[in-house]
């Protein structure tokens, strides 16, 4: 007949319930030195056991975070930072730039009626190697004296103008390395500027890059991902240092 489970005692023998959280660990998020708040959050991994290791499973890892936190301005709180874990040095996991985005409340409160909605994306790759699609958004507004109360543009004014957004994305992207787009990105000049050059065709109004995202990367390289967090900060004092010595020294000289 069946077996009758005499050796096993009582059927499924509860296992004693372990917390799993003191089988984890925490690691500190370093931000690049771009933003002024190096250390922006913590998070959270099982500690390595057998071949799992910890900092395998931390690496690409994807951390999103508030402009207004990683800068300390309010004013930019509707930006969206994605930044990757890239490296991870004893507990300190670094990230690098990984997209940007927009809050759902900051993109709804531009959308309205009787106006007509400009979208354009691009592809376009950056000098050290980045592919990135980057996405914009405008409004079409009304001229100053106008008493219509819609302000609806026509399709191919609508094409030239998402033609001038895909020209001022690519040149964006392409005239520098992936760090001098995100100083670009972070600063917002970008749609003022589309702004300008699409108002020769129709006046639009609210243009923002909506949406940034890196699609593909480079080999992963330890002394590039190392320059996105040292330079900003010690550079700036290194490279002030010897032009004051040389004031100095011009002024002895005059002197004598």
């Amino acid at each position: 007949g069946k077996n009758k489970r005499l050796t096993k005692s009582k059927k499924g023998s509860k296992k004693k319930a372990v917390d799993p959280f003191l089988k984890k660990e925490w690691y500190q998020l370093l931000a690049p030195s771009i933003f002024a708040e190096k250390k922006c959050g913590k998070t959270i991994i099982t500690k390595t056991q057998g071949t799992k290791i910890a900092s395998e499973g931390l690496k690409g890892r994807v951390i999103e975070l508030s402009l207004a936190d990683l800068n300390n301005n309010e004013a930019v709180s509707y930006r969206k930072i994605k930044l990757c874990i890239e490296d991870v040095q004893g507990f300190n996991c670094l990230l690098n730039f990984h997209g940007m985005d927009m809050t759902r409340d900051k993109l709804c409160s531009l959308i309205k009626k009787k106006q007509s909605i400009i979208e354009a994306n691009v592809d376009a790759r950056t000098t050290d190697g980045y592919i990135v699609r980057m996405f914009c958004i405008a409004f079409t507004k009304k001229q100053d004296d106008q008493l219509k109360e819609t302000c609806y543009a026509k399709s191919a004014k609508m094409k030239t103008i998402r033609g001038k957004m895909v020209n001022a994305m690519s040149t964006l992207v392409g005239k520098g390395d992936l760090k001098t787009l995100v100083k670009a990105l972070i600063a917002g000049t970008t749609g003022e500027e589309i702004e300008r050059e699409a108002s020769a065709v129709f006046p639009i109004k609210d243009c923002y890059i909506r949406k940034v995202k890196v699609i593909k990367k480079p080999k992963f390289d330890v002394t590039a991902l190392m320059e996105w967090h040292t330079d900003d900060g010690q550079d700036v004092g290194a490279n002030v240092a010897p032009a004051i010595v040389e004031e100095t020294v011009a002024g002895s000289g005059g002197r004598l």
